[in-house]
C-alpha cells in the first residue's frame, strides 16, 4: 500500500512577526499527518482510541528545521515507519515545500501503544493484528 502525502497550508494565525510559521507548529502538523495515515490505512484514529480504548502514547519527538514555511506556503508530508514492535512504534517525517520540492522539515516521533481505559501498556500485535500488520506492511526499517 502507498500513501498519498498530507498536505497542509501554512495559515496566518501560525506565523510570527516575519510571517513564517512558528516552530511549536510543526509538532502539530506531525499529529495531523499521523491521523490521515491511519485514515489511508482504512484504520482512523478515533476506531483505535475510541471504539477499541487503544491508544498510541508520546515517548520522544525530534525536530530537524531545514528551512522556513511562510504564511501560505503549502508542504507536503510523507511518512514512513522506521521502527515497529509489538508495544513501540516509531514515525519519520519529511515536510517538502509542494511546489519546488524543497526540503523543509525532517521530524520523529517515537510511541507506545497503551489501553487508556486501563492506562496500561499492551502489545499492538495482541490487541489489535489488523493494524499492527498494516503498520507492519509500511516499516522501512525493523519490525519485531
Amino acid at each position: 500500500m502507498e500513501l498519498r502525502p498530507y498536505l497542509r497550508r501554512a495559515q496566518f494565525y501560525e506565523t510570527d512577526s516575519m510571517a513564517v510559521v512558528h516552530h511549536a507548529n510543526y509538532v502539530h502538523w506531525m499529529e495531523e499527518a499521523r491521523v490521515d495515515f491511519m485514515d489511508q490505512m482504512g484504520y482512523p484514529y478515533s476506531r483505535c482510541t475510541v471504539e477499541e480504548g487503544i491508544d498510541f502514547a508520546l515517548t520522544g519527538i525530534q525536530c530537524r528545521y531545514k528551512g522556513m514555511v511562510r504564511f501560505g506556503d503549502t508542504v507536503s508530508i510523507t511518512m514512513s515507519i522506521t521502527r515497529l514492535s509489538h508495544a513501540r512504534v516509531t514515525i519519520r517525517y519529511c515536510m517538502r515545500d509542494a511546489k519546488d520540492g524543497t526540503l523543509r522539515f525532517e521530524g520523529e516521533s517515537e510511541h507506545f501503544f497503551y489501553n487508556n481505559r486501563t492506562g496500561r501498556p499492551v502489545a499492538l500485535k495482541r490487541v489489535l493484528p489488523e493494524l499492527y500488520h498494516g503498520l507492519e506492511a509500511l516499516c522501512v526499517e525493523e519490525a519485531d
